[in-house]
């Protein structure tokens, strides 16, 4: 038995010769598993129904033959007939016998043949319990009638030798209805394969005249072979009949003579009056639907089949389709109908979607008012699974909207109390009047969230899009560059979730570490395992940490390609386990504390101390005793359970853990700073946070940074001296939801020293630019202005923030800018240049990817892909996912820093450098920080160098070269005159006035100089691998995404009393917030 204590690990691989010759594959360990994703759908059954049912194509193509073979079939009983010769006398056995040639009788029994096994084997893929259900269909009793005689005349002539029971007649002229049937399964099956807007009338004239045609062929062919008795009427005799005769035109010189005729031509008078006026009621039925846009939701169907409600204001085709395409996109709500509740008369667009088949056939469209309990018994909510409430943000007035939105939650709630609600909010200080419902999406809140973590985790908001899309990670894999095929490959993980027992994924790793089984797990299957919860909690834990124990009735969420349920493994080369020496594990890095936040309220803006401090990143090196010991580059081991005796704790409580100060910094410290909860709430239902907060409120005129007053002079960001860069968000108004926005970049596990002056720009003319800091600042993020949403066309509720950008881009191209738009398909014009070749090849893959029918089309487009802008609507498909995952709402706002739980991660990141690409690959980085820090990575962040073409010079402005040329006499002129001033407007400021003409003059003239000043970004490609696969390479300035554990868990227990002590440092008005 190896001791484990006294094992020696191995040589790191760059110092054995081996791996230098063999490269990595020393290092891929073959105890990995190959998955194989969707095997649900490899099953015999299930691939004979994809393709001859499910897929588009296949069963256009299959419909197409079989529509192929009845008129072949109707074709070869004309031929028979032509080629007949009328035979004398008045026998009956003429209408049981005719004259078949040999050729003609095998074609037919071949047809016959192939039909009834088509017949058969599409039955038994239909199957669904009920056997006298295929049986007694019409269709089936046709084909029965039609193929079965042919194929017993031919064991009859073949076994028996009867030659004479191939010339049995076989009404094979009723071939044509099964033609018309399987024509219109192929009308359906090409309108979803080709995805075309056609109109739904068209599908029902087109029956209506197969019908007719239908009942003519039948009329003409049974009347011409009943009369084979009779007159010997031929084929045009027996069309010119039937025509004079449905057009009710009568002249009497050609009739039938025989009794059997004239009872058919009985029949088939009574057929047509019952058919023919069905097809016209339903094709004036289906005018009149387009004329109302409503009727009801049928009970029995509302009993028998499963549907939900969506409840909107006003419906628009980008919102419809979101829905329609993100909801189906799950194979278990392929049943599910959808009943479209809303006020307003069907938009034209909205109409024409509708009446695809692939939507007609489970969509309905009411007109009506969620607040009329006869409306929603016409949607029969009581029945539904679940109910949509979405509010209008195109609105004016979000308000008013959000109060639409409340009053139609109450009004479900009132008649359907058991209906589970799903509902959107705009404002955050209206979520508490809906904490009923199972499920609300705030939008101000995790807008302001994502664009804060934007500045400090670049590209969350794409991170968090892409995982609340349901995707195959089929997008891109069609293009020649590689960084396409693998940025939308990655783009199919999705968190997914199994009871720990039951799962093949991390079932083996009851009672050990979260991290073990986390890093494991990844090396063994691919899957990212990102947090756990009790059986008997709800709180959902992200990366609870090493101390964390696996049990077995422990929830796992993950991320992977595609759930556990519909994957298959293949073990290749299993090697036993060999037995590791233990190592410690070493606890997150103490965090420093350098600076104050001023604020929690509507403005903000960060005091931080004068004393420069050199900014740490983190590092991936193993924690030292000696403060100047050289890394080693070796990777300890995960332990299966911590050793608590080794853990470093990181009390992020007490003074000490911070860096020391200078004599300088203490000094000019006069202010004590504490970590605690903010003692005011801006709304009800605001989520307390651990944050950075002073033990005195800063007053409001300190706040403002445009005018100085009795406690300080300045007047513009330069004057404050600010050691680290401003993070500066241009907004209409400074509402409630802001506090979203300031609260995720004070949490309490951000160092101090690290924490970004805010300043909040209600306005931005030039010369607030200026002033703000707009030439030394880490980002801008331009909030979209609800003044602007509403627009007579839709998509222009974006002209003046995309404009508005678009110059900030042209004049201060270093700046990073960060936007949010309300139409998705706007984020094209971002960064827009005109004659950039790269630019207008992604939009041909977009349109591409959108033809094929992917749901992220946009994903390729380098701002989104970058994350330098999003748009909230693309949010909305996590209410969508909430109704099949309804974890996934927690999940993101503890990513998003939205709700904290105790013991639960954060989301941070770390920048790869130089010093870290030793360790070569995602699962050796995995490894690393599951080992040292208890980190748990989730993906990659890349930026790639990118020769992009350009025509337009960029333009880069430096405001310092005037600010330095400030005269002193005028400066000070114009600080006495802004004292005294009580209003913002530019007379005011005439000097800033002067000079912001001056140099944009310069600026003009010195255009082209500035070319060569051109940032990064616009000649660099940067996308997201969310979950790469663990031999994934890493790169230089690679920016990981790390689900970091909660440092407050560390905490002694031996000594409470400190805990509490910091909580309670806010004063008795944190007692009195309240929660949701």
């Amino acid at each position: 038995m190896v001791d484990l204590e006294s094992e020696v690990p191995p040589l790191p691989p760059r110092y054995r010769f081996r791996d230098l010759l063999l490269g990595d594959q020393g290092w891929q360990n073959d105890d990995r598993v190959q998955v194989e994703f969707y095997m649900n759908e490899n099953t015999f059954k299930e691939r004979l129904k994809l393709f001859f049912i499910k897929n588009q194509r296949s069963s256009l193509r299959i419909r197409l033959f079989n529509f192929s073979l009845k008129l072949l079939s109707c074709l070869l009983y004309i031929i028979r007939v032509l080629l007949e010769n009328p035979s004398q006398g008045n026998e009956w056995s003429h209408i049981f016998w005719v004259n078949r040639s040999l050729p003609l009788w095998g074609l037919q029994v071949s047809v016959a043949l192939i039909s009834l096994f088509e017949t058969i084997l599409l039955g038994y893929l239909s199957y669904k319990g009920n056997i006298w259900e295929q049986i007694l269909r019409i269709p089936f009793i046709l084909e029965i009638i039609n193929a079965v005689p042919f194929i017993i005349s031919f064991w009859f002539v073949f076994q028996i030798f009867w030659p004479s029971l191939r010339n049995l007649f076989v009404p094979v002229f009723l071939n044509c209805w099964l033609a018309k049937h399987a024509l219109e399964n192929m009308i359906n099956d090409l309108h979803r394969a080709i995805q075309r807007t056609q109109s739904a009338m068209f599908n029902q004239v087109l029956i209506l005249i197969s019908t007719l045609l239908c009942l003519i062929f039948t009329c003409i062919c049974g009347i011409q072979h009943l009369e084979r008795i009779g007159k010997k009427l031929n084929l045009f005799d027996s069309l010119y009949f039937c025509i004079v005769t449905f057009s009710t035109v009568g002249f009497g010189d050609v009739t039938p003579e025989t009794w059997s005729s004239k009872l058919f031509v009985v029949a088939m008078i009574c057929v047509a009056l019952v058919v023919l006026p069905i097809q016209f009621e339903q094709l004036a039925y289906l005018w009149m639907e387009r004329q109302k846009s409503g009727g009801n939701y049928s009970r029995h169907r509302a009993q028998t089949e499963k549907h939900v409600v969506l409840c909107v204001s006003s419906l628009k085709i980008d919102l419809l389709m979101d829905f329609l395409n993100e909801f189906y996109a799950h194979p278990r709500l392929q049943d599910y109908y959808v009943v479209i509740l809303c006020p307003t008369e069907m938009d034209v667009q909205v109409r024409r979607v509708l009446q695809i088949p692939m939507w007609s056939q489970r969509v309905i469209y009411l007109q009506g008012s969620a607040l009329k309990d006869q409306d929603l018994l016409r949607a029969k909510m009581d029945d539904a699974e679940a109910c949509f409430i979405l509010s209008s943000r195109c609105e004016v007035d979000r308000t008013s909207s959000d109060h639409q939105t409340i009053l139609r939650a109450w009004a479900v709630k009132d008649f359907a109390p058991n209906c589970p609600l799903y509902v959107q909010i705009l404002k955050p200080e209206n979520k508490f009047h809906i904490k009923f419902a199972d499920h609300v999406v705030c939008e101000e809140e995790f807008k302001y969230a994502m664009l804060a973590l934007n500045c400090i985790c670049p590209a969350t908001s794409t991170l968090i899009t892409l995982l609340v899309h349901t995707s195959r990670g089929q997008e891109g894999q069609q293009s020649p560059e590689q960084w396409q095929k693998m940025y939308g490959r990655c783009s199919g993980n999705e968190v997914y979730h199994i009871v720990l027992e039951e799962s093949t994924f991390f079932a083996e790793y009851e009672g050990k570490s979260f991290t073990y089984a986390s890093f494991h797990a990844h090396k063994k299957f691919g899957v990212c395992l990102i947090g756990v919860r009790r059986e008997d909690n709800k709180n959902i834990l992200l990366n609870p940490g090493p101390r964390y124990i696996m049990n077995s009735t422990d929830i796992c969420f993950y991320i992977n390609i595609t759930k556990e349920e519909n994957s298959a493994f293949k073990n290749q080369d299993q090697q036993k386990k060999s037995n590791v020496s233990r190592s410690f594990y070493h606890g997150p890095s103490r965090l420093p504390v350098h600076s104050i936040i001023a604020s929690m309220g509507t403005v903000a803006i960060d005091l931080q101390d004068t004393s420069c401090r050199s900014a740490s990143g983190p590092t991936l090196s193993l924690p030292t005793e000696g403060s100047k010991e050289i890394r080693r580059p070796s990777i300890a081991p995960v332990l299966e359970v911590a050793d608590t005796s080794s853990i470093q704790t990181c009390d992020l409580l007490s003074d000490q853990s911070e860096d020391e100060t200078t004599p300088d910094e203490e000094i000019s410290s006069n202010l004590e700073y504490a970590k605690g909860y903010p003692p005011y709430s801006p709304y009800i239902g605001s989520s307390p946070t651990f944050c950075h907060l002073l033990h005195e409120k800063v007053p409001f005129c300190c706040l403002r940074l445009d005018k100085s007053c009795q406690h300080n002079y300045y007047e513009d960001a330069k004057a404050y001296g600010f050691k680290n860069k401003l993070i500066i968000v241009a907004a209409e108004t400074a509402g409630n939801g802001l506090y979203n926005f300031i609260v995720p970049l004070r949490a309490y596990y951000r160092p101090k020293k690290e924490l970004n002056p805010i300043v909040l720009l209600l306005d931005n003319p030039l010369d607030d630019l200026l002033r703000c800091g707009v030439t030394f600042a880490a980002n801008m993020v331009v909030v979209d202005k609800e003044s602007t949403m509403s627009a007579e066309e839709d998509y222009m509720a974006d002209a003046k923030t995309i404009v508005n950008v678009q110059t900030l881009f042209r004049l201060f191209s270093s700046l990073s800018i960060i936007t949010e738009l309300t139409h998705p398909a706007n984020m094209r014009f971002m960064q827009f240049r005109a004659k950039d070749c790269y630019s207008l090849a992604l939009s041909k893959l977009e349109k591409k990817e959108r033809e094929r029918g992917s749901n992220l089309a946009f994903m390729f487009r380098l701002p989104f892909a970058a994350g330098r802008v999003f748009s909230i609507s693309m949010l909305d498909t996590l209410l969508y996912q909430s109704f099949v995952k309804d974890y996934m709402i927690s999940i993101t706002r503890l990513l998003l820093g939205l709700d904290t739980t105790p013991g639960s991660g954060f989301l941070c990141s770390m920048k790869i450098t130089e010093d870290d690409l030793w360790i070569r690959t995602y699962a050796r980085l995995y490894q690393k920080l599951c080992s040292s820090t208890g980190d748990v990575p989730i993906g990659i962040y890349r930026t790639e160098s990118q020769k992009l073409t350009t025509s337009e010079s960029q333009i880069s402005i430096s405001v310092e070269e005037w600010e330095d040329t400030k005269d002193s006499k005028e400066q000070g002129h114009h600080r006495s005159n802004h004292r005294n001033s009580t209003s913002s407007d530019q007379s005011d400021h005439p000097l800033l006035r002067r000079k912001s003409m001056q140099w944009a003059r310069r600026l003009s003239r010195k255009g082209p100089k500035h070319s060569d000043e051109m940032n990064d970004h616009q000649s660099t490609l940067s996308y997201i691998l969310i979950n790469p696969s663990p031999d994934t390479r890493i790169e230089l300035n690679d920016v990981v995404y790390l689900i970091r554990p909660d440092p407050l868990a560390y905490l002694p227990n031996s000594d409470p009393s400190r805990r509490n002590s910091i909580c309670n440092v806010t004063g008795q008005d944190a007692r009195e917030e309240t929660q949701l």
